[in-house]
């Protein structure tokens, strides 16, 4: 069933980009790998003023329209052995897609933005029990909040019983549908969701062995390998796990990016 985003155009997070935000972004950026476009970091932080108001106006464009540029979609996986792994089988090697700094750029904008929103909105559960990627947290805080209910059932002379599970895989299986019902739910219209939507759809990559490329494939499922959007978007889509647990059960989440 399609999701329609309705137009809120008044709120502070659809408004149009700032050059402040841009050069904030770029900033943040790791002179990192190009993408399939072959544009770096490092050219994009050597241009002039006028050259970043050129690219503020096409980002602001895409965001405005809600079109998303298809090459932006696209990615280049790389594999890497993993440390002390045997070469010879598939699974000892780490892949990493290289997508466009461009649209990083971007991306890291509608971050900050939807973070924010997050942050000062108090949205629950995600601003007390989620620790990962959140300024001022850290797995030290689930461990203390962990240590708090061992103490307190000493003290009460019950049981406690812990129970620790991990995602495997957890960022290329989460379902994009998910994410998108989840949004509405966190009160997100207009500009902001409809760009999320675009930056999900019709994603696609190429292998990259030394010189040669593979066939494209589609990645139908998962949120795109290296953004800092796809964090916090995960983030966001697993905090209904603890919406749904019983009173009487306490839940904490941890989100990373290995």
């Amino acid at each position: 069933m399609p999701i329609f985003f309705y137009s809120e155009q008044h709120c502070s997070y659809n408004c149009d980009f700032k050059i402040l935000e841009l050069k904030k972004a770029l900033s943040q950026c790791r002179n990192t790998s190009p993408g399939p476009d072959g544009i770096a970091y490092c050219m994009i932080n050597h241009l002039n003023e006028d050259s970043l108001f050129n690219i503020l106006q096409l980002f602001n464009r895409i965001w405005k329209e809600g079109i998303y540029p298809t090459k932006w979609r696209e990615a280049i996986v790389i594999t890497i052995l993993k440390p002390g792994k045997d070469s010879g089988d598939p699974m000892s090697y780490r892949s990493i897609a290289l997508t466009s700094c461009l649209s990083k750029t971007l991306e890291r904008m509608v971050n900050a933005r939807l973070v924010y929103v997050l942050e000062t909105s108090n949205f629950l559960p995600i601003h007390t029990q989620q620790s990962g990627f959140r300024k001022k947290r850290s797995t030290i805080d689930n461990a203390v909040y962990l240590e708090i209910q061992v103490r307190n059932a000493f003290l009460r002379r019950t049981h406690l019983v812990s129970v620790f599970f991990d995602i495997e895989k957890a960022y290329d299986r989460t379902w994009r549908y998910g994410i998108l019902k989840t949004l509405p739910n966190f009160g997100f219209c207009g500009n902001l969701p409809v760009f999320i939507q675009n930056f999900l759809l019709l994603r696609s990559f190429k292998v990259r062995i030394g010189c040669t490329l593979s066939d494209s494939f589609i990645q139908s499922e998962g949120v795109p390998q290296g953004s800092v959007l796809s964090v916090t978007l995960f983030i966001l889509h697993i905090s209904n796990i603890l919406l749904n647990l019983p009173q009487s059960v306490q839940g904490t989440l941890y989100v990373d990016d290995l």
